[in-house]
């Protein structure tokens, strides 16, 4: 039974291997991410988790297609995905002393075409930001490509005070969930 990661992410490539899971190729989906007018952050991410695994799954007929997205919500507010210094620092400030909402959504479509779905929803609070500890991160460079402007499983962990729900998942792929999907899938683990 072939696997394909609907995804270049290397995290999410490196979660998948911590359960036993084999990638058999990497094809990302490359399509829009914009967010739709007033739509909310768990909507959102599971609609991302399905695009990104339905604009793939066409190219390779018969096998597993594993797709993912995570998306950090303060509030009703889905944060981008810092690709500059100015964004990542708005992030930072912005969750300072805040909890928020990390929601990761997988999809996975079997080998009959039929997509099954996921989402896991963790807290996560950051302890209040000096202005100096925000400008040792954002001088990290860890912040870049990362939703929220932060990496949980790197320099940030050590600014975060609470986390209640899936590590893995503000990661950028909950393991739990995955792991069912694809047992469900008769995905040999």
């Amino acid at each position: 039974m072939r696997l394909i990661l609907a995804s270049a992410s290397p995290r999410r490539l490196d979660l998948l291997a911590q359960i036993g899971a084999n990638i058999d190729a990497i094809d990302p989906a490359h399509i829009d991410e914009t967010p739709r007018k007033a739509e909310l952050p768990r909507a959102y991410a599971a609609r991302m988790a399905a695009e990104k695994a339905a604009a793939v799954a066409p190219r390779h007929a018969g096998a597993l297609v594993l797709a993912g997205d995570t998306v950090v919500a303060c509030g009703r507010r889905i944060l981008p995905k810092a690709e500059d210094e100015a964004t990542a620092r708005q992030c930072l400030a912005l969750l300072s002393g805040r909890r928020h909402h990390v929601l990761s959504a997988v999809t996975l479509i079997g080998a009959d075409g039929v997509a099954r779905h996921r989402i896991s929803d963790s807290i996560v609070t950051f302890k209040r930001l000096h202005d100096s500890e925000i400008d040792a991160y954002v001088a990290s460079g860890e912040w870049h490509g990362k939703a929220g402007g932060y990496a949980i499983q790197g320099r940030a962990a050590g600014l975060i005070r609470a986390l209640s729900g899936s590590h893995s998942g503000v990661v950028g792929l909950p393991l739990y969930e995955t792991r069912a999907l694809l047992l469900a899938s008769g995905y040999p683990l």
